[in-house]
């Protein structure tokens, strides 16, 4: 008898242990999201008459989680650079568009009616992902996923699709879709394609993705395969409901801007547009050494003076075009005792810039400047570090004037280098953000596997005082390095609207 009350007590004590560490959300949480969609228990499988559950719950639509809260509309997506774009989460669609009847449940089999895009290129997109799936009820939950808006902001680059998606569990998923870039062969093709039609180019700057341009021999669109999922759920489905989500929403980035495709394929589309530019200009610079240079403008001295005698002066000629490009400044020899050459070729080189932006645009980006931040952007602006033979010189004087030394402005070179002006206000400007990203950082690292980082002003800290992630102004996380306890802190990798993508550059988070 006391033996079966021992029994009793331990299973008692074990049931106790068991649930005292569980937290809220995991004690709410529905089974759907902690089985793959492929279990023979599964409402709707195939093998549910010939397999009989012995304890599985009832779930309540009422019980699962609502949509995480998004803007009403789309904001403008913030480049960190021309092979990486961010864009903010999409908000949930109404209960009517879609096809969706509000409780994520379809009364057809495949979601092909009605279209999810609203472009010929974007359900493209559709159906490169639905022709190569393998489930299509998988597909039906992940449109109701994109529908709700459980996909928060994704990133775009070379290859890849990421973003974290909300399933029932608290802690989202983390999913990346991968696409095959091109080579450099196919980019020639297209590059020569696009610079034979104007029309097209005038179309892709309008948002428009022509289709003779997608149907010139490079492949642009993705077929059936060549989308790759991978997600952090447990379910091995091709692709989960997860990855269909967010590969739904990136049809709708598709519609937005076809040039979120041409990254995903390669490259952005500031260096797109240069090359084009430089194509267009050496075919225009061929075709003018074959005509006949055209007249100057002007007038006959013989009519000027003719007209002066008349008190009549001649129109004024028209004024000459911009230039396509400014030019390259003269080559300055050394002198004793004068300017150093080099310093002399930046500073004309940097004029000439600025004056034909603003003979361009009416507007000078940089005259808003303060000396100090000027003089971080001419120092920016050459590679290398002021260890060099050529810059050592450039960085000693521009520290001079600015009454700075040179292991600050170094410092502050690699703070512009990381994020423009902005970078330069997160190495020099600690403030205090208001509650919503910043206190939503600290559970994502967590589940990266991080520890808990120490908060102070826009700062977080690792432990071990060698890594730190501070938030910038414009929304952007910024990581930083140091020896641990030396407080000398420099910026490194680059900036992400997530913590845990501004510290990929610098370690496994085990590494971390």
């Amino acid at each position: 008898m006391r033996g079966r009350t021992n029994e009793v007590g331990a299973r008692d004590l074990r049931e106790f242990l068991a649930g005292a560490f569980q937290l809220p959300a995991d004690l709410n949480s529905p089974a759907e999201e902690t089985a793959p969609d492929n279990d023979p228990s599964a409402p709707g499988s195939s093998h549910s008459e010939d397999f009989t559950p012995t304890a599985a719950p009832t779930l309540d639509p009422d019980l699962i989680p609502a949509a995480p809260q998004t803007p009403t509309s789309m904001a403008s997506p913030s480049r960190d650079s021309d092979l990486r774009r961010t864009f903010p989460a999409f908000p949930p669609r109404p209960a009517d568009d879609g096809g969706d009847n509000g409780s994520g449940d379809h009364d057809h089999d495949a979601p092909h009616t009605p279209q999810f895009a609203e472009t010929w290129w974007g359900n493209a997109w559709v159906t490169a992902l639905e022709e190569g799936a393998l489930d299509p009820k998988r597909l039906l939950r992940g449109r109701s996923y994109a529908e709700k808006g459980h996909v928060d902001a994704i990133t775009v680059t070379p290859g890849l699709v990421l973003a974290y998606v909300k399933g029932s569990r608290a802690r989202p998923y983390r999913v990346q879709v991968r696409l095959r870039t091109l080579d450099d062969a196919d980019w020639e093709r297209f590059l020569d394609a696009a610079a034979d039609r104007p029309g097209d180019i005038a179309a892709l700057l309008d948002k428009e993705m022509p289709k003779s341009l997608a149907e010139c021999g490079v492949p642009l669109l993705p077929g059936p395969g060549d989308l790759a999922p991978q997600c952090s759920c447990p379910d091995s489905g091709h692709p989960c409901k997860h990855a269909a989500a967010l590969c739904y929403q990136t049809a709708r980035l598709l519609d937005a801007d076809p040039f979120v495709l041409l990254l995903l394929r390669g490259r952005g589309e500031r260096p797109l547009l240069d090359a084009l530019s430089r194509r267009n200009a050496a075919r225009a610079a061929r075709a003018a050494q074959e005509q006949e240079p055209a007249p100057l403008p002007g007038v006959r001295a013989t009519d000027v003076l003719a007209a002066q005698g008349e008190r009549r002066l001649p129109p004024l000629p028209l004024p000459l075009p911009i230039p396509p490009h400014p030019e390259q400044p003269p080559v300055y020899p050394a002198a004793p005792g004068g300017p150093d050459p080099f310093a002399l070729d930046q500073l004309a080189t940097d004029a000439a810039a600025r004056a034909h932006a603003l003979l361009s645009t009416g507007r000078d980006p940089v005259g808003d400047l303060t000396l100090w931040q000027d003089a971080v952007r001419l120092a920016a602006a050459r590679p290398g570090s002021g260890l060099t033979v050529t810059t050592r010189a450039l960085y000693a004087c521009l520290a001079k004037a600015t009454g700075r030394t040179t292991g600050e402005l170094a410092r502050a070179v690699a703070a512009w280098r990381q994020g423009g002006i902005e970078g330069l206000a997160v190495l020099e400007d600690p403030w205090d953000p208001p509650a919503g990203r910043f206190d939503r950082a600290r559970p994502l690292l967590l589940a990266a596997d991080l520890p808990a980082f120490r908060p102070w002003h826009n700062h977080l800290t690792h432990p071990h005082g060698h890594v730190q992630l501070r938030l910038g102004r414009d929304g952007l996380w910024y990581a930083y390095e140091s020896e641990p306890g030396d407080e000398d802190w420099w910026p490194r990798g680059t900036p992400d609207l997530d913590p845990v993508g501004a510290l990929t550059g610098l370690g496994a988070p085990g590494d971390l």
